[in-house]
């Protein structure tokens, strides 16, 4: 036998011996007592805040997302609900702050940048709903959601404003 066909042998048989053994096995499979670690359960004054702002009960989801911020206040997303929640209600005082806490706590959250925009052009300050349709433009390299609905708020703003 030539020595290209015996290294060709020799290769063919230890690629099959290697697909015959499993790369890896999960724990319990392996015969491990251990449970899997469980995902962290969602906070039930999340979830009803959530379905409070579905539901356009803006009133409702204040008390619930102030909870999820008195446990988590790191939590960027309940900032920027808590925001959209008084912005409805035309609180832009408390709107302002809570999407400010939010962009603290995540500069590329792109929900807060979009409500916060939203909620400069409700107190006529085009500028600085432009700034962060701009920020936003830089976090969406190929566009997303939030981009496209600033952008439309900002050019229907534009055009009901009188030249």
């Amino acid at each position: 036998m030539s020595a290209p066909r015996i290294l060709s042998a020799v290769l063919l048989a230890a690629a099959f011996s290697l697909s015959q053994v499993p790369l890896a096995m999960p724990a319990h499979a392996a015969g491990s007592s251990d449970p899997a670690p469980a995902a962290k359960p969602a906070d039930p004054n999340f979830t009803e805040g959530r379905k409070a702002i579905d539901a356009k009960n803006f009133s409702a989801a204040i008390p619930l997302f102030q909870a999820v911020v008195a446990k988590d206040a790191q939590n960027a997303d309940a900032y920027n609900w808590l925001g959209y929640a008084y912005r409805n209600l035309g609180n832009y005082e408390q709107s302002f702050a809570s999407y400010t806490k939010a962009l603290q706590i995540d500069p590329r959250h792109r929900g807060a940048h979009e409500y916060i925009g939203e909620a400069y052009l409700k107190t006529n300050q085009l500028e600085k709903a432009e700034e962060h349709l701009k920020r936003l433009d830089s976090l969406c390299v190929f566009g997303c959601a939030e981009y496209t609905e600033l952008k439309n708020k900002i050019a229907a703003y534009k055009a009901g404003k009188p030249s």
